[in-house]
């Protein structure tokens, strides 16, 4: 198994139990993991895995300097991103972001009804990434085979039926 599958089995596991706690498909997480950190091999600070910008509940932090597209430009900005203690603390941040935080709600309010994962991730894209193709990245990693493949061995490993 090389490192990126490592990476993998190890967000998997984390994944997996984080959509049996607070429903925030695993899919999801690892679409968004794998873009923001290029498959786990690049967090932003110590520990932040997904370009979580720092907000209050965050106790730690790191300037970050990053690419934001404004206008449809590209820029290069230099803004505050939270960061964690490890890859779970990271992702458990996340689960709580796309399940209770505010900018994405209505797109949890929906998805809760309709299951539509990838329509979850196209309106969370627009709020999450300035990119434009934001939304169809993350899609297709989140229907990649081996990402699946990953998030099944994980679950039957705690017990999580899927």
């Amino acid at each position: 198994m090389n490192d990126r599958e490592e990476r993998l089995k190890e967000v998997a596991g984390i994944a997996a139990a984080l959509e049996k706690q607070t429903g925030c498909p695993a899919q999801l997480l690892i679409a968004q993991w794998a873009l923001e950190s290029e498959w786990g091999a690049k967090p932003v600070g110590h520990s932040n895995y997904f370009g979580v910008k720092k907000a209050a509940r965050h106790t730690q932090c790191c300037t970050v300097t990053t690419h934001e597209f404004v206008n449809g430009k590209s820029v290069v900005e230099n803004l505050e991103f939270a960061d964690y203690n490890s890859l779970a603390d990271s992702c458990a941040d996340y689960a709580w972001l796309i399940t209770i935080g505010a900018p994405y709600r209505t797109a949890w309010a929906r998805f809760q009804q309709s299951h539509d994962l990838s329509a979850l991730i196209a309106s969370v894209a627009r709020f999450y990434a300035t990119n434009p193709d934001y939304a169809h990245l993350a899609d297709a990693i989140a229907v990649q085979a081996n990402v699946t493949e990953a998030i099944a061995a994980a679950s039957q490993e705690q017990g999580v039926a899927v």
